[in-house]
């Protein structure tokens, strides 16, 4: 390797196949074209759903903000599934792919022609990759798999807040998040024993279980150890962590502070009544009350002078930021945790950048999310169509491609 050559990446030399919309498909097959897939989103010819609800209001040139969040390191073929010559054009990349990832609502791959059973047929050593809501059957088979609705049934928005009110759901599209982190690693497991065994296979993934799964430790707690979910009259952050534990106000914001040695704390913040409590006793049977004295307490100062004092008596507790502050702190700067590139329409941008580091083959962007079809002529070229026959398939809507015109950034 050159000075200037970049290092080899972990799955250069792999291709996927992008069949999937909104979030969870989408996230997990960025994070494979970023350790170097060459990812092949494959969209309708009107292209894919998330380029025409963007999130926020947040509209951007071309390319929306949640399509380009989501879309990095993949290029762009735009075709009509439902023509034969379209599926047949489906098919030819399949022949040379590794992965094939769909989130298809139930029954519709099948009436595609793109389920496991027939790609399997075309392709043995394909690792396909099946994203459902809830199962790929069963009673709620046909239920649609939303991020909120799946929050609801996880059990967790029971296990914070105040009993007596409503559930809160997380700030982010949690469920999606940890799904796609699910077929990520399905994808990365499947993979190696493809190497070991030549073999492809199905692997399916749906969001309830990824959303369960994700909380061993609590269900373990009811489950096994028996303990029901018990929120009290004070937001705990957590049923099953003793008080105090949780967000607290301060003069000037908010602070989260956890679990810390109830004397210490006492000592720290004025509050004798604590300094007696027995951390595993009270924090338990005196939740409420405790909680109810450190927030009393926390609310006369401002967050950076309660930081300093539990700091020096190594309570732990951490500023609750806003966006703007995150972005800006100084351990994230340090970490390199966004990354800015150009792209081609949208200019430069600024995005959360790689949870993953590896010395040899780091991960790296080498494209922005892609336009409707951008890469459709290329890939058509890669399959050995002639350029007059490619240019004859658009004319006849058979595929689409969105030309690429160059705007100043923003």
């Amino acid at each position: 390797m050159t000075a200037t050559e970049a290092p080899a990446q972990i799955l250069s030399g792999y291709r996927v196949l992008d069949c999937s919309i909104a979030m969870a498909g989408p996230f997990a097959a960025q994070r494979l074209g970023d350790l170097g897939a060459d990812v092949v989103k494959v969209e309708p010819t009107g292209g894919e759903w998330q380029r025409h609800a963007p999130a926020g209001g947040a509209v951007g040139n071309r390319v929306n903000v949640s399509f380009l969040s989501l879309n990095r390191n993949k290029r762009s073929i735009a075709v009509d599934l439902k023509n034969p010559e379209g599926k047949e054009l489906l098919v030819e990349l399949v022949r040379g792919a590794d992965v094939f990832l769909q989130n298809y609502r139930p029954g519709v791959a099948q009436r595609l022609g793109v389920d496991y059973e027939t790609l399997a047929a075309i392709n043995p050593r394909l690792v396909y990759v099946s994203i459902s809501g809830y199962g790929e059957d069963g009673p709620y088979r046909d239920r649609p798999g939303q991020d909120l609705l799946l929050q609801a049934m996880s059990g967790a928005m029971l296990s914070t807040g105040r009993a007596g009110e409503a559930p809160q759901a997380a700030g982010q599209y949690l469920v999606d998040a940890v799904t796609a982190s699910t077929a990520f690693e399905g994808v990365l497991a499947a993979l190696l024993h493809r190497e070991r065994t030549g073999e492809g296979q199905l692997v399916t993934v749906n969001m309830l279980d990824a959303i369960t799964t994700l909380q061993m430790q609590e269900l373990s707690v009811f489950t096994v150890g028996g303990v029901p979910q018990r929120r009290g009259s004070q937001p705990n952050a957590h049923v099953y962590i003793r008080s105090p534990y949780g967000t607290f106000a301060t003069t000037d914001g908010y602070l989260a502070l956890a679990m810390p040695s109830l004397r210490t704390l006492g000592e720290v913040i004025g509050a004798p009544e604590l300094c007696a409590m027995d951390d595993e006793v009270h924090g338990w049977s005196h939740r409420d009350e405790v909680f109810a004295a450190t927030a009393d307490r926390l609310r006369t100062r401002s967050t950076e002078e309660w930081l300093a004092d539990f700091a020096a008596h190594g309570i732990w507790a951490a500023p609750v930021y806003d966006y703007a502050r995150l972005v800006e702190d100084p351990q994230v700067v340090h970490n390199g945790t966004f990354v800015e590139y150009d792209h081609p329409t949208e200019g430069r941008v600024k995005v959360p950048g790689f949870p993953y580091r590896f010395a040899r083959t780091p991960a790296r962007i080498e494209r922005g999310a892609p336009l409707t079809g951008q890469h459709t002529r290329e890939l058509l070229l890669e399959l050995g169509l002639t350029p007059d026959q490619v240019e004859d398939a658009l004319r006849r809507g058979v595929v689409a491609a969105e030309e690429l015109e160059p705007v100043t950034s923003r």
